[in-house]
């Protein structure tokens, strides 16, 4: 029975979007990955899901900022292994233009490890594309 549901869950990995502080341009580039037929991510095996519990693969928009530090450290505690983070533009990676302000408590890679990186501000849809792709093969690896 365990080979079976590996084999069916290798086939659709479901994504789950976490916004940790972003100005909402990177979110927006995502929506085009869900809803637009020339980037439509379902054509992958992919779906969004509506909770941490039911997650492959975690997408994560924007800087870390002290208001969403804890939240985002719990929720991600909850997404089961193996799973694969894909930080989505450049705030995540290096914290972009808000890189010196006091509310921000730096890269998400100081909390959680990180497996594949889409540099952009906002990064396009077929970045995201690819940077989702990538997680899949990693994910994949890791079933």
């Amino acid at each position: 029975m365990k080979t079976f549901l590996k084999r069916i869950a290798r086939k659709s990995p479901w994504l789950y979007r976490i916004n940790a502080g972003s100005c909402n341009g990177c979110d927006v580039e995502l929506v085009a990955t869900a809803c637009i037929p020339r980037f439509d991510l379902e054509r992958l095996g992919c779906k969004y899901c509506g909770s941490p519990k039911q997650a492959d693969i975690v997408l994560i928009t924007g800087p870390l900022t002290a208001r969403v530090k804890e939240k985002v450290l719990q929720i991600y505690a909850q997404i089961p292994d193996p799973k694969v983070t894909v930080a989505v533009g450049i705030c995540p990676i290096s914290c972009g233009v808000f890189r010196d302000s006091y509310a921000i408590e730096g890269p998400i890679d100081r909390y959680f490890p990180v497996d594949v990186n889409v540099p952009g501000c906002p990064p396009r849809p077929q970045a995201i594309i690819e940077g989702i792709v990538e997680a899949i093969s990693i994910w994949r690896t890791r079933l």
